[in-house]
């Protein structure tokens, strides 16, 4: 049987399956060059600095994937908690995204513990007296900063962990227990959640310049992790899609769904951002405004710029518009535009310390190189377990609403009319004649 007519009832708009042939030596290749820039960049900056350009450069890599996985375990916590039917067919894969964060990144986090006594400034300060590191004090110690590591691996390995192995016994048995395991998971996991990613943003990036504090930080890098994994999200649904993978269970709204949260999360990062600049500028505290008047300085200010104009105003404007967020020529480089701003969001609040001049331009290979080492490894990881289990939940009892096979009934308390919906995907059909 030929290809045309293994899709011959298929959407005539759906574009044919692409050839992936040429792409599934990708991850390997990035291992191999990542790997090799990664280790070439370890010997010199060893020979250079001690490692600690190196610490630094892994430091932006390990933080720019750790959003992936955290945005990711929120969203899947999000479904439960919410009950929605439309994140369904998505769910699967975003619960792959979370488990790489144990133990995968886990692994990846030991050159940080590491090289902590080299580019984390406060722990060799232990000695001197500090006000700003004794107020801090326990969590702000070497055994703090260890423990607190280790706690928040172990919150996320549970909360991955039972969340996929509910979703994959659903699969077998389809029986209301897992649904409710998942769900009481996501209850408790939600504060879990916010507290042990709140912490590891402390931990591992506010707390560089331990002087500095802002009750706003966490929340500025989960706003970021959410952004990243819904555009990351986007383009594997729409990859899964165009592959025939997903679309049988697939309606036409999940990817407008999709665009939508990633506009919401532009927007609630815009905010988060500008709030905490704001209201630390409007107080013009020194031992707080040094954090942002050491960005201003040099090309740090030109990075800043990017910021607000590439991670606010261009995906802004972009998103504004209904049919964009279903339009893939304008969705996938904007995906790819998502990456390259958060990669600039993990430098700006990082790099600074180490290279206060400006942006280390001479050096930036060295983060890239971590980068395409660290992507590879874990798409590869991804992959495998992607290939090792149904691609989308099985036996869901939401699945039929978010493959459309209902009829929704607005009301006019909701906002619509009672025969709204009977064009949509999935509505009633009327008889000839009459009713």
């Amino acid at each position: 049987m030929s290809q045309q007519d293994d899709f011959s009832n298929e959407d005539p708009q759906l574009p044919p399956p692409m050839d992936l042939t040429r792409w599934r030596q990708l991850p390997f290749k990035l291992m191999l060059i990542g790997g090799l820039v990664t280790v070439g960049g370890a010997i010199f900056s060893g020979m250079h600095d001690g490692f600690v350009n190196f610490g630094y450069s892994w430091l932006v890599a390990f933080m720019f994937y750790l959003s992936l996985g955290l945005g990711a375990l929120f969203l899947v916590m999000a479904h439960h908690l919410f009950d929605a039917g439309w994140s369904v067919p998505t769910r699967r894969f975003c619960e792959h995204l979370a488990s790489l964060l144990f133990p995968w990144l886990a692994i990846l986090f030991v050159p940080i513990a590491w090289l902590a006594y080299k580019i984390v400034p406060w722990m060799s300060m232990q000695a001197h007296p500090d006000h700003a590191l004794h107020a801090k004090h326990p969590i702000f110690t070497t055994a703090g900063f260890y423990i607190t590591s280790i706690v928040c691996f172990a919150i996320w390995w549970l909360l991955s962990n039972r969340l996929k192995y509910w979703s994959l016994k659903q699969d077998e048995t389809g029986s209301a227990e897992c649904t409710h395991k998942m769900r009481f998971f996501s209850s408790i996991g939600i504060f879990l959640y916010g507290f042990s990613l709140t912490f590891a943003a402390i931990m591992w990036m506010m707390g560089l310049q331990h002087q500095w504090f802002s009750t706003m930080y966490g929340v500025q890098y989960f706003a970021g992790s959410v952004w990243l994994a819904l555009a990351t999200v986007y383009v594997i649904t729409m990859v899964l899609d165009r592959q025939r993978i997903l679309t049988d269970v697939l309606h036409e709204h999940q990817f407008y769904f999709l665009g939508s949260l990633l506009f919401a999360f532009t927007v609630f990062y815009a905010y988060v951002s500008f709030a905490q600049y704001f209201i630390i500028w409007n107080a013009n505290m020194p031992e707080e405004t040094f954090w942002f008047v050491l960005r201003e300085k040099g090309s740090w200010f030109w990075v800043s710029m990017v910021i607000i104009f590439g991670h606010f105003f261009v995906p802004f404007l972009a998103l504004l518009r209904i049919d964009v967020k279903s339009n893939f020529a304008i969705m996938v480089p904007l995906v790819i535009w998502a990456w390259l701003m958060h990669f600039n969001d993990m430098c700006f609040n990082i790099l600074p310390v180490r290279f206060p001049e400006g942006f280390p331009f001479a050096w930036v290979w060295l983060p890239l190189g971590i980068m395409a080492f660290m992507g590879g490894l874990l798409a590869k990881i991804f992959l495998r377990q992607f290939a090792s289990a149904p691609p989308f939940p099985q036996k869901d009892p939401r699945l039929i609403e978010a493959m459309g096979l209902y009829h929704p009934v607005p009301t006019q308390i909701s906002g619509g009319e009672l025969d709204q919906a009977d064009k949509m995907h999935g509505g009633p059909a009327h008889q000839e004649g009459g009713h």
